[in-house]
Protein backbone atom coordinates (compact mmCIF):
# COMPACT_ATOMS: atom_id res chain seq x y z
CA UNK A 1 0.00 0.00 0.00
CA UNK A 2 1.34 3.27 -0.75
CA UNK A 3 0.01 6.35 1.60
CA UNK A 4 1.03 10.30 1.24
CA UNK A 5 2.18 12.30 4.41
CA UNK A 6 4.15 14.82 5.46
CA UNK A 7 8.18 15.17 4.69
CA UNK A 8 9.94 14.00 7.39
CA UNK A 9 13.40 13.80 8.65
CA UNK A 10 13.97 9.93 8.01
CA UNK A 11 13.52 10.89 4.28
CA UNK A 12 16.49 12.31 3.84
CA UNK A 13 18.54 9.48 1.90
CA UNK A 14 15.59 8.15 -0.15
CA UNK A 15 15.16 12.12 -1.22
CA UNK A 16 18.65 12.24 -1.90
CA UNK A 17 19.20 9.20 -3.79
CA UNK A 18 15.85 9.98 -5.96
CA UNK A 19 17.31 14.07 -6.69
CA UNK A 20 20.68 11.94 -7.42
CA UNK A 21 18.77 9.74 -10.18
CA UNK A 22 16.44 12.67 -11.70
CA UNK A 23 18.91 14.01 -13.80
CA UNK A 24 19.38 17.32 -14.72
CA UNK A 25 16.64 20.40 -15.16
CA UNK A 26 14.50 19.59 -11.69
CA UNK A 27 15.46 22.99 -10.11
CA UNK A 28 13.43 22.50 -6.84
CA UNK A 29 15.35 19.36 -5.97
CA UNK A 30 19.01 19.48 -6.77
CA UNK A 31 21.41 16.77 -5.42
CA UNK A 32 22.48 18.64 -2.22
CA UNK A 33 21.76 16.55 1.18
CA UNK A 34 22.41 19.99 2.76
CA UNK A 35 19.62 22.15 0.81
CA UNK A 36 17.20 18.91 0.55
CA UNK A 37 17.69 19.41 4.43
CA UNK A 38 16.56 22.74 4.84
CA UNK A 39 13.48 21.74 2.87
CA UNK A 40 12.78 19.20 5.01
CA UNK A 41 13.24 21.44 8.22
CA UNK A 42 11.08 24.15 6.52
CA UNK A 43 7.94 21.62 6.16
CA UNK A 44 8.00 20.24 9.32
CA UNK A 45 7.99 23.96 10.65
CA UNK A 46 5.18 24.80 7.85
CA UNK A 47 2.97 21.75 9.10
CA UNK A 48 3.48 21.76 12.85
CA UNK A 49 2.22 26.35 11.91
CA UNK A 50 5.76 27.71 13.69
CA UNK A 51 6.00 29.62 10.31
CA UNK A 52 4.49 32.70 8.84
CA UNK A 53 1.47 30.97 6.62
CA UNK A 54 2.95 33.11 3.31
CA UNK A 55 6.62 31.38 4.25
CA UNK A 56 5.21 28.09 4.08
CA UNK A 57 6.29 24.86 2.11
CA UNK A 58 3.84 21.97 1.79
CA UNK A 59 6.43 18.90 1.24
CA UNK A 60 4.62 15.63 0.82
CA UNK A 61 6.45 12.41 0.62
CA UNK A 62 4.89 9.01 -1.19
CA UNK A 63 5.27 5.92 1.09
CA UNK A 64 5.60 2.23 0.83
CA UNK A 65 4.23 1.20 3.66
CA UNK A 66 5.19 -2.62 3.14
CA UNK A 67 9.25 -1.24 2.65
CA UNK A 68 9.11 1.98 4.87
CA UNK A 69 10.92 3.64 2.04
CA UNK A 70 10.36 6.94 0.75
CA UNK A 71 9.53 6.22 -3.35
CA UNK A 72 7.63 9.86 -4.57
CA UNK A 73 7.72 13.65 -3.17
CA UNK A 74 5.48 16.36 -4.39
CA UNK A 75 5.00 20.14 -3.00
CA UNK A 76 3.23 23.03 -2.77
CA UNK A 77 4.98 27.04 -2.12
CA UNK A 78 2.66 28.87 -0.08
CA UNK A 79 3.69 32.18 -2.10
CA UNK A 80 6.57 33.18 -4.33
CA UNK A 81 8.50 36.40 -4.59
CA UNK A 82 8.26 37.48 -1.25
CA UNK A 83 11.68 37.00 0.24
CA UNK A 84 13.31 36.51 -3.26
CA UNK A 85 11.99 38.32 -6.52
CA UNK A 86 10.29 35.43 -8.62
CA UNK A 87 10.94 35.85 -12.40
CA UNK A 88 9.36 34.89 -15.20
CA UNK A 89 9.31 35.67 -19.19
CA UNK A 90 6.04 37.22 -20.57
CA UNK A 91 5.33 35.98 -24.46
CA UNK A 92 3.32 39.16 -25.92
CA UNK A 93 3.31 40.67 -29.39
CA UNK A 94 4.72 43.95 -30.18
CA UNK A 95 3.14 45.43 -33.54
CA UNK A 96 4.78 48.12 -35.50
CA UNK A 97 3.14 49.65 -38.24
CA UNK A 98 2.98 52.69 -40.90
CA UNK A 99 0.00 53.48 -42.68
CA UNK A 100 2.03 55.06 -45.62
CA UNK A 101 4.57 52.54 -46.16
CA UNK A 102 1.71 49.80 -45.99
CA UNK A 103 3.85 47.75 -43.03
CA UNK A 104 2.00 45.62 -40.61
CA UNK A 105 4.88 43.50 -38.71
CA UNK A 106 3.68 41.86 -35.24
CA UNK A 107 7.15 40.34 -33.24
CA UNK A 108 6.94 38.05 -30.78
CA UNK A 109 8.26 39.58 -27.94
CA UNK A 110 9.76 38.41 -24.31
CA UNK A 111 8.83 40.87 -21.41
CA UNK A 112 10.49 40.05 -17.57
CA UNK A 113 7.54 39.77 -15.76
CA UNK A 114 6.95 39.45 -11.78
CA UNK A 115 3.62 38.90 -12.19
CA UNK A 116 3.11 35.37 -10.19
CA UNK A 117 4.36 37.57 -7.00
CA UNK A 118 2.38 36.05 -3.81
CA UNK A 119 0.67 33.19 -5.99
CA UNK A 120 0.75 29.81 -4.58
CA UNK A 121 3.03 27.15 -6.39
CA UNK A 122 2.73 23.30 -7.25
CA UNK A 123 6.15 22.04 -7.24
CA UNK A 124 9.16 19.33 -6.76
CA UNK A 125 7.02 16.77 -8.21
CA UNK A 126 9.21 13.67 -8.31
CA UNK A 127 8.63 9.75 -8.75
CA UNK A 128 10.86 6.50 -8.31
CA UNK A 129 11.52 5.16 -11.61
CA UNK A 130 10.33 2.06 -10.10
CA UNK A 131 6.84 2.89 -8.92
CA UNK A 132 5.90 5.28 -12.39
CA UNK A 133 2.47 4.15 -13.52
CA UNK A 134 -0.19 1.72 -11.97
CA UNK A 135 -1.77 6.02 -11.07
CA UNK A 136 1.15 6.30 -8.87
CA UNK A 137 2.19 9.36 -10.25
CA UNK A 138 -1.64 11.01 -10.19
CA UNK A 139 -2.08 10.14 -6.55
CA UNK A 140 1.74 12.24 -5.59
CA UNK A 141 0.73 14.71 -8.11
CA UNK A 142 -3.28 15.45 -7.25
CA UNK A 143 -2.76 14.88 -3.63
CA UNK A 144 -1.81 18.46 -3.29
CA UNK A 145 -5.04 19.81 -5.11
CA UNK A 146 -6.97 17.97 -2.12
CA UNK A 147 -5.05 19.89 0.41
CA UNK A 148 -5.20 22.97 -1.48
CA UNK A 149 -8.81 22.75 -1.08
CA UNK A 150 -8.99 21.92 2.25
CA UNK A 151 -6.73 24.45 3.82
CA UNK A 152 -7.46 27.47 0.96
CA UNK A 153 -6.72 30.35 3.66
CA UNK A 154 -3.58 29.28 3.69
CA UNK A 155 -2.65 29.30 -0.13
CA UNK A 156 -4.04 31.94 -2.89
CA UNK A 157 -7.31 31.83 -5.14
CA UNK A 158 -4.98 31.06 -8.21
CA UNK A 159 -2.27 28.51 -8.14
CA UNK A 160 0.64 27.92 -10.64
CA UNK A 161 2.82 25.58 -12.24
CA UNK A 162 6.16 26.04 -13.72
CA UNK A 163 7.05 23.52 -16.26
CA UNK A 164 10.68 21.77 -17.62
CA UNK A 165 11.68 23.17 -20.28
CA UNK A 166 13.57 21.54 -23.20
CA UNK A 167 17.18 20.64 -22.95
CA UNK A 168 19.07 18.00 -24.01
CA UNK A 169 20.85 14.67 -22.56
CA UNK A 170 23.48 16.99 -21.25
CA UNK A 171 21.46 19.03 -19.54
CA UNK A 172 22.06 22.26 -22.33
CA UNK A 173 18.88 24.38 -22.84
CA UNK A 174 18.86 25.93 -26.53
CA UNK A 175 16.97 29.30 -24.99
CA UNK A 176 19.73 29.61 -22.48
CA UNK A 177 22.86 28.67 -25.15
CA UNK A 178 21.19 31.59 -27.38
CA UNK A 179 19.80 33.97 -24.61
CA UNK A 180 20.94 33.69 -21.14
CA UNK A 181 24.81 32.32 -22.07
CA UNK A 182 25.15 35.99 -22.95
CA UNK A 183 24.38 37.51 -19.84
CA UNK A 184 25.67 35.09 -17.07
CA UNK A 185 29.03 33.84 -17.43
CA UNK A 186 28.65 30.65 -16.69
CA UNK A 187 26.67 26.93 -17.81
CA UNK A 188 22.72 26.84 -17.81
CA UNK A 189 22.92 23.68 -15.43
CA UNK A 190 25.31 25.87 -12.58
CA UNK A 191 22.52 28.89 -13.06
CA UNK A 192 19.65 26.73 -12.86
CA UNK A 193 21.11 24.97 -9.62
CA UNK A 194 21.78 28.47 -8.22
CA UNK A 195 18.29 29.91 -8.66
CA UNK A 196 16.94 26.35 -7.05
CA UNK A 197 19.71 26.84 -4.12
CA UNK A 198 17.72 30.71 -3.57
CA UNK A 199 20.23 32.43 -5.17
CA UNK A 200 18.31 35.04 -7.54
CA UNK A 201 19.36 37.88 -6.79
CA UNK A 202 21.95 37.83 -9.54
CA UNK A 203 19.08 37.43 -11.88
CA UNK A 204 18.14 40.75 -11.30
CA UNK A 205 21.68 42.14 -11.83
CA UNK A 206 22.70 40.46 -15.05
CA UNK A 207 19.29 40.15 -16.86
CA UNK A 208 18.21 42.78 -19.37
CA UNK A 209 15.48 44.66 -18.83
CA UNK A 210 14.42 45.72 -22.01
CA UNK A 211 11.99 43.24 -24.68
CA UNK A 212 13.86 40.42 -26.01
CA UNK A 213 12.65 39.95 -29.67
CA UNK A 214 12.58 36.71 -30.48
CA UNK A 215 13.13 36.76 -34.21
CA UNK A 216 16.45 37.80 -33.43
CA UNK A 217 17.31 34.80 -31.72
CA UNK A 218 18.08 31.33 -33.98
CA UNK A 219 14.90 29.13 -35.14
CA UNK A 220 16.74 26.44 -32.26
CA UNK A 221 15.68 28.53 -29.53
CA UNK A 222 12.57 30.14 -30.98
CA UNK A 223 11.31 26.50 -31.24
CA UNK A 224 11.36 25.68 -27.70
CA UNK A 225 9.97 28.80 -26.36
CA UNK A 226 6.45 27.40 -24.56
CA UNK A 227 7.75 23.64 -24.89
CA UNK A 228 8.01 20.90 -22.06
CA UNK A 229 10.69 18.57 -22.04
CA UNK A 230 9.58 14.80 -23.34
CA UNK A 231 9.96 13.66 -19.45
CA UNK A 232 7.80 16.44 -18.39
CA UNK A 233 4.99 15.98 -21.17
CA UNK A 234 2.80 13.57 -18.85
CA UNK A 235 2.73 16.10 -16.12
CA UNK A 236 1.65 18.70 -18.80
CA UNK A 237 -1.07 16.86 -19.83
CA UNK A 238 -1.98 15.71 -16.46
CA UNK A 239 -2.38 19.34 -15.17
CA UNK A 240 -4.33 19.82 -18.21
CA UNK A 241 -6.60 17.49 -17.40
CA UNK A 242 -7.39 19.22 -14.27
CA UNK A 243 -8.02 22.55 -15.45
CA UNK A 244 -4.67 24.26 -15.79
CA UNK A 245 -4.02 26.48 -19.15
CA UNK A 246 -0.65 28.58 -20.36
CA UNK A 247 -0.72 31.68 -18.99
CA UNK A 248 1.39 33.09 -21.39
CA UNK A 249 4.71 32.98 -19.04
CA UNK A 250 7.79 31.02 -19.42
CA UNK A 251 10.95 30.44 -17.43
CA UNK A 252 13.76 32.53 -17.77
CA UNK A 253 16.32 29.94 -17.95
CA UNK A 254 14.72 27.20 -20.76
CA UNK A 255 11.72 28.52 -21.62
CA UNK A 256 9.06 26.27 -20.18
CA UNK A 257 5.68 27.43 -20.08
CA UNK A 258 3.74 28.30 -16.96
CA UNK A 259 0.20 26.79 -16.44
CA UNK A 260 -2.19 28.24 -14.04
CA UNK A 261 -6.06 27.22 -12.80
CA UNK A 262 -7.87 28.87 -9.88
CA UNK A 263 -8.41 26.73 -6.50
CA UNK A 264 -12.49 26.07 -7.62
CA UNK A 265 -11.70 25.09 -11.08
CA UNK A 266 -9.27 22.56 -10.27
CA UNK A 267 -11.39 18.87 -11.43
CA UNK A 268 -10.28 17.43 -8.32
CA UNK A 269 -11.63 19.83 -6.18
CA UNK A 270 -14.80 20.57 -8.10
CA UNK A 271 -15.58 16.27 -7.94
CA UNK A 272 -14.15 15.63 -4.23
CA UNK A 273 -16.46 14.58 -1.49
CA UNK A 274 -16.78 14.82 1.83
CA UNK A 275 -18.23 11.54 3.92
CA UNK A 276 -17.72 9.79 7.55
CA UNK A 277 -15.23 6.66 7.74
CA UNK A 278 -17.05 3.43 8.35
CA UNK A 279 -14.08 0.64 9.50
CA UNK A 280 -15.45 -2.85 8.40
CA UNK A 281 -13.81 -6.63 9.22
CA UNK A 282 -15.27 -7.26 5.79
CA UNK A 283 -12.46 -7.78 3.23
CA UNK A 284 -11.71 -5.14 1.18
CA UNK A 285 -10.09 -6.10 -2.52
CA UNK A 286 -8.10 -3.02 -3.12
CA UNK A 287 -6.68 -4.43 -6.49
CA UNK A 288 -8.45 -2.37 -9.31
CA UNK A 289 -7.77 -0.94 -12.21
CA UNK A 290 -7.02 2.79 -11.64
CA UNK A 291 -10.02 4.21 -13.72
CA UNK A 292 -12.31 2.60 -10.56
CA UNK A 293 -10.18 4.09 -7.62
CA UNK A 294 -10.93 7.34 -5.68
CA UNK A 295 -8.45 9.26 -3.66
CA UNK A 296 -9.35 9.39 0.44
CA UNK A 297 -7.26 11.51 2.63
CA UNK A 298 -8.05 11.84 6.40
CA UNK A 299 -8.32 15.82 6.32
CA UNK A 300 -5.80 16.47 8.75
CA UNK A 301 -3.59 19.55 8.46
CA UNK A 302 -0.66 18.53 10.58
CA UNK A 303 -0.93 14.41 9.62
CA UNK A 304 -2.49 14.91 5.70
CA UNK A 305 -2.43 11.65 4.63
CA UNK A 306 -4.02 9.88 1.40
CA UNK A 307 -4.35 6.75 -0.35
CA UNK A 308 -6.68 4.99 -2.68
CA UNK A 309 -9.19 2.94 -2.53
CA UNK A 310 -12.01 1.14 -4.62
CA UNK A 311 -14.72 4.05 -5.73
CA UNK A 312 -17.15 1.13 -4.90
CA UNK A 313 -16.56 1.50 -1.03
CA UNK A 314 -18.13 4.82 -1.34
CA UNK A 315 -21.73 5.30 -0.36
CA UNK A 316 -23.99 8.23 -0.42
CA UNK A 317 -22.99 9.50 3.51
CA UNK A 318 -20.14 6.83 4.29
CA UNK A 319 -17.02 4.90 3.03
CA UNK A 320 -16.15 1.50 3.60
CA UNK A 321 -12.30 0.58 5.00
CA UNK A 322 -10.39 -1.80 5.87
CA UNK A 323 -8.55 -1.51 9.34
CA UNK A 324 -5.40 -1.31 7.37
CA UNK A 325 -6.32 1.63 5.36
CA UNK A 326 -8.14 3.00 8.19
CA UNK A 327 -4.45 2.39 9.90
CA UNK A 328 -2.62 3.92 7.46
CA UNK A 329 -4.75 7.38 7.23
CA UNK A 330 -5.12 7.05 11.17
CA UNK A 331 -8.82 7.17 10.88
CA UNK A 332 -11.46 5.61 13.17
CA UNK A 333 -14.70 5.03 12.24
CA UNK A 334 -16.80 8.40 12.33
CA UNK A 335 -13.90 10.46 11.31
CA UNK A 336 -14.42 12.89 8.33
CA UNK A 337 -12.52 11.56 5.21
CA UNK A 338 -12.64 13.74 1.66
CA UNK A 339 -12.82 11.74 -1.63
CA UNK A 340 -12.27 12.45 -4.98
CA UNK A 341 -11.79 9.98 -8.62
CA UNK A 342 -7.80 9.53 -9.40
CA UNK A 343 -8.01 9.42 -12.52
CA UNK A 344 -10.43 12.10 -14.46
CA UNK A 345 -11.43 9.70 -16.58
CA UNK A 346 -13.17 7.61 -13.56
CA UNK A 347 -16.69 6.78 -12.74
CA UNK A 348 -18.44 8.94 -10.05
CA UNK A 349 -22.10 8.09 -9.79
CA UNK A 350 -24.24 11.49 -9.36
CA UNK A 351 -25.90 10.35 -6.17
CA UNK A 352 -21.96 10.84 -4.32
CA UNK A 353 -21.85 14.26 -5.72
CA UNK A 354 -20.59 17.34 -3.25
CA UNK A 355 -23.83 18.38 -2.37
CA UNK A 356 -24.99 14.83 -0.50
CA UNK A 357 -21.85 15.37 1.57
CA UNK A 358 -21.29 16.37 4.76
CA UNK A 359 -21.16 20.30 5.92
CA UNK A 360 -17.39 20.83 4.98
CA UNK A 361 -15.49 21.90 8.39
CA UNK A 362 -11.95 22.02 8.94
CA UNK A 363 -10.44 19.73 10.98
CA UNK A 364 -6.83 20.17 12.54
Amino acid sequence: MLVIRPLQNGDLDDLYAMAQNAGKGLTTLPADRELLQRKIDLAQETFNQRCAPEAGLYLFALEDIGSGKTVGISGIQARVGLDEVFYNYRLSVTVNASRELGVHVRTPTLHLSNDMTDTSEICSLLLSDDYKGGGNGLLLSRCRFMYLDEFRKHFSEKVFAEMRGVSDSNGQSPLWDALGSKFFDMEFSQADVLSGLGNKSFIAELMPKYPIYLPMLPESARSVVGRVHNNTAPALKMLQAEGFNFNGLVDIFDGGPVVEAFVHNIRTVRESVNRHAMVTRKPIDLDVPVSERAMISNRSFQDFRVTTIPISCVDPDTVKLSPEVAAALRVESGDPVRLAPLKDSGPWPNHYHRERSFQYREVR
